[in-house]
């Protein structure tokens, strides 16, 4: 980003008068100040000398001022992040650097960038005179707790005389953004059912099965392989045909998000939203590393990365694009005001989905009848519910009789629906739960959604 000096854009002469005038310090005004009570008491008193030394003091001000405005040079600022995309409570660091591309050296320069609150003070630099096709580099460091995108900039330039009496400030009108995603917890691999075979731990492989008269023939594409030609079926549709070989499948993951408000109590960086959402975050990267093809689903129906062919990614896309694209989502992601997860089932229900990992806040009965039903359209499926009357419920408290009764009852539903299920204890490790899930997974005759490894 580039901004002209303080002089570099032509102005009105009264426009910038007004603007030097305005720049005046403390120190600038109190030498104006001075001077102009000294010229009227040189005149009251009829002193000469004393009127010299007023029209001293007015005049170096607003010559200072004049000079500092008209002062004509231009300086380039860009900003790098590093990273610019940065896990919660990790920090990124903004690195400054400014050129001076004018012919003239510069003053003395005062360098501030906008930064919200929340990642931090505003940081503040003190630059040293910078000669003509010269640059200066500094740098500083931001953190948040919360995630989100956060913009930073534009970046402020404060020029001063070197007497003090005149501060002009400029701003570049370019700004970058940080992006603060959900902390991600690394997870232990375990077989998943559902998982295609054939393909690792993730993937199968569909084969022609039959003969070579059976044989299902495409058409030929740009780049195949002339040895793929199958000559009988280029002769029987007139066109030149090529034999379909194994081609891997990707097994899928849909990562099925509960937003609702009304499903969560409290907020900040601990609360139960923010667990579900670091969750979801940690599962997407965990199953794209293991080649599944995935894709995050919310309580309102909306899908990331988008409504393509399948919807899903890690086939077609890179997946750190499609990571980086689900964390992009969940950094920004907020409560909905949705009342039911209908609209999650209305997608899920057309057609087999492979394995499905839901992380929800409350339910009541109709809602859990709901997710006992997403069971059905899925090769596998783990619930993680999050009882607000757990999260919210202070340190040391003792549960009355009948205390976690409906996150229990939910719990009994969604077993007897198939499904892998568990409460999340407050402030408990995504790592412990997802091995509790395989090993509950091993325990039962029904398959839910996880088989064990040896």
């Amino acid at each position: 980003m580039t901004t002209p000096g303080p002089a570099a854009a032509p102005e009105q002469d009264k426009g910038g008068l007004r603007t030097a005038l305005a720049g005046l310090t403390t120190r600038g005004r109190s030498f104006l100040a001075a001077g102009i009570a000294a010229a009227i008491c040189a005149y009251v008193l009829g002193q000469s000398d004393l009127l010299r030394v007023g029209l001293l003091l007015a005049v170096l001000p607003l010559v200072c001022a004049t000079v500092l405005y008209r002062t004509r040079y231009r300086v380039a600022g860009s900003r790098r992040l590093s990273p610019a995309r940065v896990p919660a409570g990790s920090e990124a660091r903004v690195h400054l650097r400014m050129d001076n591309v004018s012919r003239l050296p510069t003053g003395l320069l005062m360098l501030q960038d906008r930064v919200p609150y929340v990642l931090g003070p505003r940081p503040r630099f003190v630059l040293d005179r910078v000669e003509a096709g010269g640059r200066r580099e500094v740098s500083y460091r931001v953190r948040s707790d919360l995630r989100g995108r956060y913009p930073l900039g534009p970046l402020q330039l404060r020029l001063t005389d070197p007497f003090g009496m005149c501060e002009l400030t400029r701003s570049f009108s370019t700004y970058d953004t940080l992006t603060v995603i959900p902390r991600v917890e690394p997870l232990p691999p375990v077989r998943l059912s559902g998982e295609a075979k054939g393909y690792g731990d993730g993937r199968q492989r569909s084969l022609a099965l039959a003969g070579e008269d059976d044989m299902i023939p495409r058409g030929y594409r740009h780049g195949d392989d002339l040895r793929r030609v199958h000559w009988r079926s280029t002769a029987r549709y007139g066109e030149l045909m090529v034999r379909r070989e194994e081609q891997p499948q990707r097994s899928r993951c849909t990562v099925l998000l509960d937003t609702r408000a009304e499903a969560y109590l409290g907020a900040g960086p601990d609360s139960a939203f923010e667990w579900a959402v670091s969750g979801a975050a940690s599962m997407l990267v965990h199953m794209l590393e293991r080649g599944f093809s995935v894709r995050l689903l919310t309580d309102t129906g909306s899908s990331v990365p988008g409504d393509g062919a399948d919807g899903f990614a890690g086939a077609s896309q890179e997946s750190a694009d499609a990571a980086g694209l689900m964390m992009d989502t969940l950094s920004v992601i907020d409560h909905s005001d949705g009342t039911g997860l209908s609209p999650a089932y209305d997608v899920l229900r057309g057609g087999n989905e492979g394995l499905l990992v839901a992380f929800l806040g409350d339910l009541d009965e109709e809602q859990a009848t709901v997710i006992g039903k997403m069971r059905q359209r899925s090769g596998g499926a783990v619930a993680f519910l999050l009882d607000s009357e757990i999260w919210t419920r202070e340190p040391g408290d003792v549960a009355g009789p009948g205390a976690g009764s409906a996150g229990e009852e939910t719990l009994r539903l969604l077993h007897e629906a198939g499904w892998t299920a568990m409460i999340v204890p407050r402030g408990a490790s995504l790592t412990d739960l997802w091995r509790q899930a395989d090993r509950q997974r091993t325990g039962v005759a029904t398959g839910s959604g996880m088989e064990g490894r040896s």
